[in-house]
């Protein structure tokens, strides 16, 4: 066992999954265990019938046909398949992918693989505000382009971009469309039509699902979209994933997906209020206190900050009862901070100084202005301390993204 923080501030990195969801997948680890592709017997017919109601209820929150969702492991192999696919397919031609500078490592990552196999990766850089335009896109967007791959919404600093005007001009340019929608799920409208995307992947446990399950929406029609699949032996979800579905996953999250719906509007106002008191508490006790992405288009449960003069590395190690991140990574022997916050044109030089915190549906008033005075208290006692003596010498350099053109 560990100590659990008292309060638990995090919700980007993972929510707890919701009881209500858990109830809902237990009974898959009792009589009905069966293997959803052992269709001959009704232990196996149960499973799929169960696998069934999942996929609806995620198509639902998502606005598509069924048979446009793609079980996967989670959010990390829905992007893989989602880019790997497009670039390996021979029915979508082109050697050029658009993305921006600030997306998820699942994203990056795989860009940069597809540079090694031999496609040209451009890299928007973001406005202050951490957006990107369409203007921005189709700049970027050349007749060799195959597909652009854009977040809905920033995992650190909560930023949303404009994917619904993005999709629209990249349909009429007739260029695929992927989008990360993970932390948009629970609290944006992820209708695909009205988004005009083509791919867009989700995870369960960002949701209050389980985790290890995830999804991907691959649309079927005005394109139908032709992905090469990445796991071959079976031939699960339509040739596209083969392997034995997650079950009790796949009912957790489409539980989870049912909740979402419910909760949504009145979640996001509850806890854009809380967000908001926070940050008043943080900049009432620091005034320097500085706010990284866009207060306008952010997630209603995102703040991230940055606390000039405080190393982040250091209040997180004095911070003992309050469960935050940085999303920042250390480098050399310094901690050198976040990618996404370096990418910010106003805030670089603050990128070490910045801390992540994502409120939930078991957030209080009472444990907001706790954190509050928590973590003002962690930085007005490390504020000074250099972050080579809470990294020391194990730290590792991350390589520099560079934009292709």
């Amino acid at each position: 066992m560990i100590d659990r923080p008292a309060v638990y501030l995090d919700h980007q990195a993972t929510t707890p999954c919701d009881p209500r969801v858990v109830e809902a997948m237990l009974p898959c680890f009792g009589d009905t265990f069966g293997n959803a592709a052992s269709r001959q017997h009704v232990y196996g017919q149960a499973a799929a019938q169960r696998v069934q109601h999942g996929r609806d209820n995620l198509a639902r929150l998502l606005g598509c046909d069924s048979r446009e969702i793609v079980w996967t492991s989670g959010a990390t192999e829905a992007i893989n398949l989602a880019l790997r696919g497009v670039a390996a397919s021979p029915h979508h031609q082109g050697r050029h992918i658009v993305t921006a500078m600030t997306e998820h490592k699942a994203v990056l990552d795989t860009c940069q693989r597809l540079e090694k196999e031999g496609f040209e990766v451009t890299y928007l850089p973001v406005r202050a505000c951490g957006r990107v335009t369409v203007d921005d896109v189709l700049a970027a967007v050349r007749d060799d382009t195959v597909l652009v791959s854009l977040m809905y919404a920033n995992n650190e600093i909560g930023t949303i971009h404009p994917i619904g005007d993005i999709g629209q001009v990249l349909k009429e340019r007739g260029v695929l469309f992927h989008c990360d929608a993970v932390q948009a799920l629970a609290y944006l409208d992820c209708d695909v039509e009205r988004l005009g995307v083509d791919l867009l992947s989700v995870s369960a446990h960002k949701i209050y699902g389980p985790q290890g399950v995830g999804a991907l929406y691959v649309r079927r029609r005005r394109p139908r979209v032709r992905l090469a699949p990445l796991i071959d032996g079976g031939g699960h979800e339509r040739g596209l994933r083969s392997g034995t579905l997650n079950v009790p996953g796949i009912v957790g999250f489409g539980r989870a997906c049912e909740l979402a719906a419910e909760l949504r509007t009145t979640e996001s106002q509850r806890l854009a209020e809380l967000r908001d008191l926070l940050l008043t508490l943080l900049q009432d006790g620091r005034p320097t206190t500085l706010v990284n992405g866009s207060l306008e288009h952010r997630l209603p449960h995102n703040l991230n900050v940055s606390f000039p003069g405080v190393d982040a590395a250091a209040l997180l190690a004095d911070l003992k009862t309050v469960a935050v991140s940085s999303g920042s990574a250390c480098t050399a022997a310094s901690f050198d901070g976040s990618y996404v916050i370096k990418a910010l044109p106003t805030r670089r030089r603050h990128a070490a100084s910045s801390i992540r915190m994502g409120l939930g549906r078991s957030t209080t008033e009472e444990e907001v202005r706790y954190a509050a005075h928590e973590i003002l208290a962690a930085a007005d006692s490390v504020e000074g301390v250099p972050a080579a003596i809470v990294c020391g010498d194990t730290c590792t350099p991350q390589p520099e993204l560079r934009e292709t053109a």
